[in-house]
């Protein structure tokens, strides 16, 4: 109880951000009101996507072969409606990621090649609260991104390819953490809500049922408004910020 009861720390707009995440959709589920905040503030916002989804979707009718062009498009109509044109897709198999030192370094090299100032992943940490965000996919790709920010991305020396392809070390000095165990940061994302309900529903092959998005999602940043004590009616993401 006593670290539901810690003020935590208001997250401010930053040049460059590098958004790491498992699988198409986990971005605006996650944080696409505070992407969308960053970025009508002038940030550059660019995503890293580990996997195509292949394993996603619920009308058994479409071949599961066109599932990932299906989601790759989606998850890029999504970016566009909340202001980023950067979309990179990595193509590793969902359902089967690992923490292997080829994603590692794959995630390396967007830092080297991105140079942002704040990088945000999936926790590596089990939530025990909020099980589904604790996607194995979400988890190894977490770790990855972790392992890459410190030591790789900032190590001359490791994967001397990435040197060989003209990409010198890079540090980053802050990491956001989305669905960690604990929180100690938040964005207000009340006047940016909108904007993540559209960029969710741009993801048509993984909404059985539309109508049930806005609710849904408008109670859990209800809920994290309250975790960050921010007034009635506020809305609000929440992150475990990682300084290093």
């Amino acid at each position: 109880m006593e670290r539901e009861m810690l003020e935590l720390e208001a997250i401010k707009p930053v040049d460059k951000v590098l958004i790491v995440m498992a699988h198409p959709d986990d971005v605006d589920f996650g944080l696409a009101g505070s992407v969308a905040s960053w970025v009508s503030h002038g940030s550059n916002v660019s995503y890293l996507i580990v996997t195509d989804g292949d394993a996603g979707g619920f009308d058994p009718s479409i071949p599961r072969l066109e599932i990932p062009a299906i989601r790759r498009e989606e998850q890029k109509k999504a970016a566009a409606y909340v202001g980023v044109e950067s979309v990179e897709f990595l193509g590793y198999c969902d359902g089967a990621l690992r923490n292997v030192p080829s994603l590692v370094r794959d995630i390396s090299r967007a830092i080297r090649k991105i140079k942002p100032d704040r990088v945000v992943c999936q926790s590596p940490e089990r939530n025990y609260l909020r099980v589904p965000a604790s996607h194995p996919d979400h988890r190894a790709a977490g770790a990855a991104t972790l392992d890459a920010v410190y030591p790789y991305s900032r190590n001359p020396f490791a994967f001397p390819e990435l040197l060989e392809e003209g990409l010198d070390a890079f540090i980053v000095k802050e990491v956001l953490l989305s669905a960690h165990p604990e929180v100690n940061s938040f964005v207000d994302v009340t006047e940016t809500f909108d904007a993540k309900v559209g960029a969710i529903l741009c993801h048509n092959s993984q909404l059985p049922d539309p109508t049930t998005v806005e609710p849904m999602v408008r109670k859990w940043l209800e809920m994290s408004a309250g975790r960050a004590q921010l007034g009635e009616g506020r809305l609000a993401e929440v992150f475990f910020k990682v300084t290093i």
